[in-house]
């Protein structure tokens, strides 16, 4: 058995450093992909006088810590009969010494690089400003920390990828968050025989699987709450969007109002970010010919930009405007008033996705199938009207 093979369960320790390639002395900095001294590669020129520094094998941690191989290899595997003293003292040992797995060996032995792509569909005018959004940031945040601790590292993709930018990868799948209705980057990687999760625009396609919100009960909490509290002239304010969340958000929008007789009242906001999305709600609040008497924002914008600019309108929230974000902005708890928020659970869809992605690549799940993850309704001032 070779020394990879004995520890090829354990995670590997991101945090030694080798000496830079830039010609600077003594400064220290993480190797790039495919960096002489990366995972599984050769030693860096990295020593005194350019000499390479020998990678530490797993017979070095076991000779440090005075254990066999078979102990270190199973201590760090969480594997056999040890008793926690000892465990821990491998697990340590290797922790001081910088000691990780051959990635490389791994690789060939598994024939995955634990490696899975991300990209944001939704955002391909502006590839890289997606953290910029709470919602894809605690999707992206939630996604890379549950990959990791399943033992995979995400790699951040453009909105809008060309093939030529991820081709080249060892991804093993790819999860791409709410693409839009023309992008082609879903067919590219299908094509490739590259696993991908997405929502549900992708149901009933071979290698693809997703996890999805529902959209129409998302619409429905909020507005059957509005009506509960009175209110009959609604409005909605939505991205200009072909995702199918917010297809679907418009469509279950329709049916509620057709279904209670008020008028439907739909503003759409031309582009992300909060200037374009406070545009479009002011429009909401000033346009038609009553005022509206609630506001369901589901395009992202800041909460107390939203008050700001109902209040210059002449709103008073909750008294003249009740307000439900669709929002993960934690502004919104301290805001006066409080704004009530629709929360779309970003954590639990990348825990339910990366739950479903691991058994798809390891257990060899083959349904295309996926799930539904509830949305929650976190009720606040803005939309409660105040008592006589």
């Amino acid at each position: 058995m070779t020394e990879a093979s004995e520890h090829d369960g354990a995670t590997p320790e991101h945090h030694p450093a080798i000496a830079g390639h830039d010609g600077t002395e003594g400064r220290r900095r993480p190797p790039g992909p495919g960096a002489r001294g990366g995972p599984g590669g050769p030693a860096a020129r990295g020593g005194p006088g350019g000499q390479a520094v020998p990678r530490v094998r797993l017979v070095d941690v076991a000779r440090e810590a005075g254990l066999s191989k078979t102990t270190v290899s199973a201590a760090l595997n969480g594997t056999g009969r040890l008793s926690p003293e000892v465990r821990e003292k491998a697990r340590e040992t290797a922790r001081r010494m910088g000691y990780r797995p051959n990635a490389t060996a791994r690789q060939l032995r598994a024939g995955r690089a634990r490696l899975i792509g991300y990209v944001v569909g939704e955002l391909a005018d502006t590839p890289w400003t997606f953290l910029e959004s709470p919602y894809f940031a605690r999707l992206t945040g939630a996604t890379a920390a549950t990959a990791l601790a399943r033992g995979y590292a995400v790699v951040l993709l453009p909105a809008g990828s060309l093939q030529s930018e991820w081709a080249a990868l060892p991804l093993d799948a790819v999860v791409v968050a709410d693409p839009v209705a023309d992008d082609r980057i879903v067919e590219d990687l299908l094509a490739a025989r590259i696993p991908v999760f997405s929502d549900r625009s992708v149901e009933g396609r071979p290698g693809a699987h997703w996890v999805d919100v529902d959209a129409a009960a998302a619409v429905g909490q909020a507005l059957d709450h509005f009506h509960a509290q009175g209110a009959r002239r609604p409005v909605l304010v939505v991205p200009d969007s072909s995702t199918r969340f917010h297809r679907e958000v418009t469509q279950a929008h329709r049916a509620w109002c057709a279904a209670h007789g008020v008028p439907e009242r739909t503003v759409r906001a031309a582009e992300p970010g909060n200037g374009p999305v406070i545009r479009a709600v002011e429009t909401a609040l000033t346009s038609g010919p009553d005022r509206p008497d609630a506001l369901l924002l589901v395009a992202e914008a800041s909460p107390p930009l939203v008050l700001d600019a109902a209040r210059r309108h002449g709103y008073a929230v909750p008294g003249d405007l009740l307000l439900v974000c669709v929002s993960e902005d934690e502004t919104a708890l301290h805001t006066e008033p409080p704004v009530t928020t629709l929360s779309l659970r970003p954590d639990a869809v990348a825990e339910a996705g990366i739950a479903h992605l691991v058994a798809v690549l390891e257990r060899g799940l083959r349904e295309t199938g996926g799930a539904l993850v509830p949305v929650r309704l976190d009720v606040r001032a803005s939309s409660v009207r105040p008592g006589p």
